[in-house]
């Protein structure tokens, strides 16, 4: 038996045990085990958004035990204290865990430069319990302020200092501005009386990005009220300012550390050769260059690629490209196989500057294009998404889309607040009930003349072969309503009736012309079998979704499928202008009409429930929250 033990679920850890899971998937003789001390993988990316409540608290966990619901990693919950690596043992305060494989992805934690007073007053934003203590810090002070007639003093509550302008600062500077408005509003605070400022002993914001980049996120936040401070020599941090050089203070009641990071404490007291702020070095299978069974992934990673002279970034696509690398060389190691070495191919970096700005450098790794705006943001989203979809499936990419897009608030979302546009479903109910009922008289009206002569084919248009007057005269015979117009291409040929069709491009025409001429015409002209069938199931089809539209039952279902059902008479040749609003209304109640005084409303909650009981639905995540 083989033991692989992964150490931190992080974005490396999580990456990893997943590709572990994968590779040694049909293999009872190696046991997969993740130890972390939280019951959640935290998406440390996205915690501004909790810090200046654009997301709820929730959004930015995603339990372990879901994502490894139904593969082969054991999750265990306890804070290790130490690691034996001559006796291969984790030890926590109660427990000792063997190992013959190891990879350590703690991550890493705040670093204060030995700036006095820093780490002792002031807030950081590195964990989800960080990001919730941020955001009862600033409503507190918003909330005191404005009981407080004392100038100096309110000024002071409604100052906020943000010290470090890389991503994390830069990205909480700029949800702090959009938290601010709303805040303003909420207890009547003059946006005026507010500070932001975000300050670094770095020349400028963003370093590492192009400066046409740079000076586009200045730009920004200065149109957002927020003051930049750079080449600041800060020297300490009291609790209520930031001392920069000689006698000169930023005061603040709320100051927040974002400028830098270092190794995990438990990295900072491991017997092995560390660079950089305690990185572990590693060599270029990512094996600790102490321990050959010990491997590094993610912040922990201290490598220098060939050709490059700095070591790999600190960032989340490290570790997402090192986890799989990782779970390729133990697999090949207990194999017997080659190891690979590891040659990242980073794309690029991007900052959002609020919830509807941003810039990114992003592409291949030889060719990156400057991105803005709106297409910034849409990049930052979609590998968002994918990177979610990964590791936790569509459940997650489900809730994610929720919370961005879906059920933003105040339009705090890069395509505004045109999705997050939300009325109550009763509204849709005389629509509905209407809707059904109309299609059920329809599917009633036609039943006893299929149930009487089931060879009198009337919904589907004559053969091109028939007599043509025959069948015009025909299909006027069975044409009762307007507002059905089934038989409408036909009955226009004749000359007592008034009813147009609705036109159809010719390209439309031929593909249908095709399809019936093989499935529904015969060579002299008649019908086939399967006519019939298609008729009984046309009637049958207008019936059942009526009826299912009238209970609100599956109501996204068969709305979507009269709408469906609608295309496919249009593109026959048969439909009146008056299916255009069958369309039309079926499209408005395709999104939950049924939940307001229908079945969908307590049919739906159960079926949900049950669905995820079923081993392969989680496994694959193919559930909403």
């Amino acid at each position: 038996m083989k033991k692989i033990v992964v150490l931190g679920g992080g974005y490396g850890g999580v990456v990893t045990s997943k590709h572990l899971a994968k590779l040694f998937k049909k293999e009872k003789d190696v046991e997969i085990q993740l130890i972390d001390r939280n019951p959640y993988h935290t998406l440390l990316t996205e915690l501004h958004e909790v810090a200046a409540n654009r997301a709820p608290e929730d959004s930015v966990k995603i339990e372990l035990k879901k994502i490894f619901a139904g593969q082969k990693v054991d999750v265990v919950l306890d804070s290790i204290d130490a690691i034996d690596f001559n006796a291969k043992e984790l030890r926590s305060e109660l427990n000792t865990y063997k190992y013959d494989y190891l990879v350590i992805g703690t991550g890493c934690k705040p670093t204060f430069f030995g700036i006095p007073g820093a780490e002792e007053h002031a807030l950081t934003l590195w964990s989800y319990e960080d990001a919730v203590r941020l955001k009862e810090q600033v409503r507190n002070k918003f909330s005191e302020a404005a009981k407080v007639r004392n100038a100096a003093k309110r000024r002071k509550m409604l100052s906020f200092v943000v010290v470090g302008a890389g991503f994390t600062g830069v990205e909480l500077v700029g949800e702090l501005a959009e938290f601010r408005d709303e805040l303003c509003k909420e207890f009547f605070i003059d946006p005026s009386e507010v500070r932001l400022v975000v300050a670094d002993m770095a020349p400028k914001i963003l370093p590492i990005l192009p400066d046409k980049l740079i000076q586009k996120a200045a730009k920004r936040l200065h149109k957002m009220n927020v003051e930049i401070i750079t080449s600041a020599k800060i020297t300490g941090v009291t609790p209520t300012s930031v001392q920069l050089g000689e006698g000169q203070e930023l005061e603040a009641d709320t100051i927040v550390w974002t400028a830098g990071v270092e190794g995990s404490e438990l990295v900072g007291k491991l017997d092995v050769k560390q660079e950089g702020r305690k990185r572990i070095v590693t060599n270029d299978k990512l094996q600790s260059i102490d321990h050959e069974n010990v491997y590094i992934v993610g912040d922990n990673i201290f490598f220098i690629p060939e050709g490059e002279t700095r070591p790999v970034p600190q960032m989340v696509e490290n570790a997402e490209q090192a986890g799989p690398l990782i779970a390729h060389n133990i697999h090949a190691d207990i194999h017997g196989k080659p190891k690979k070495s590891y040659k990242p191919g980073f794309h690029g970096t991007m900052v959002c500057i609020g919830s509807r700005y941003g810039v990114a450098n992003v592409g291949l790794p030889n060719k990156m294009f400057m991105l803005s705006g709106f297409m910034a943001m849409f990049s930052k989203h979609l590998i968002n998404m994918y990177y979610l979809f990964t590791v936790a499936g569509f459940a997650k990419v489900w809730t994610y889309m929720m919370h961005e897009f879906f059920h933003v608030n105040n339009r705090r979302s890069f395509v505004g607040g045109h999705f997050a546009k939300r009325s109550p479903n009763f509204w849709l109910l005389p629509l509905r009930i209407f809707v059904g009922y109309k299609w059920l008289e329809e599917g009633i009206d036609k039943l006893p003349k299929v149930w009487k002569d089931p060879s009198n084919i009337f919904l589907i248009p004559a053969s091109p072969n028939a007599d043509v007057i025959s069948a015009a005269s025909e299909a006027a015979g069975e044409v009762t309503k307007t507002v059905d117009a089934q038989a409408a291409a036909s009955a226009v040929e004749s000359a007592s009736t008034a009813v147009t069709a609705l036109p159809v491009p010719g390209f439309i025409k031929s593909i249908v012309g095709w399809f019936m001429n093989v499935f529904f015409y015969t060579s002299d002209g008649g019908y086939t079998a399967l006519a019939t069938v298609f008729q009984f199931f046309m009637v049958f089809a207008e019936i059942a979704l009526g009826v299912m539209i009238i209970v609100g039952l599956f109501t996204a279902i068969a709305s979507a499928a009269t709408v469906a059902l609608g295309v496919m008479i249009w593109s026959s040749s048969m439909a009146s202008t008056e299916m255009l609003w069958y369309m039309t209304a079926g499209v408005a109640l395709i999104g939950g009409s049924g939940s307001a005084f229908g079945l969908d409303y307590y049919v739906l909650p159960w079926l949900k429930k049950q669905w995820k009981r079923i081993p392969l639905v989680r496994r694959w995540y193919l559930y909403t929250e």
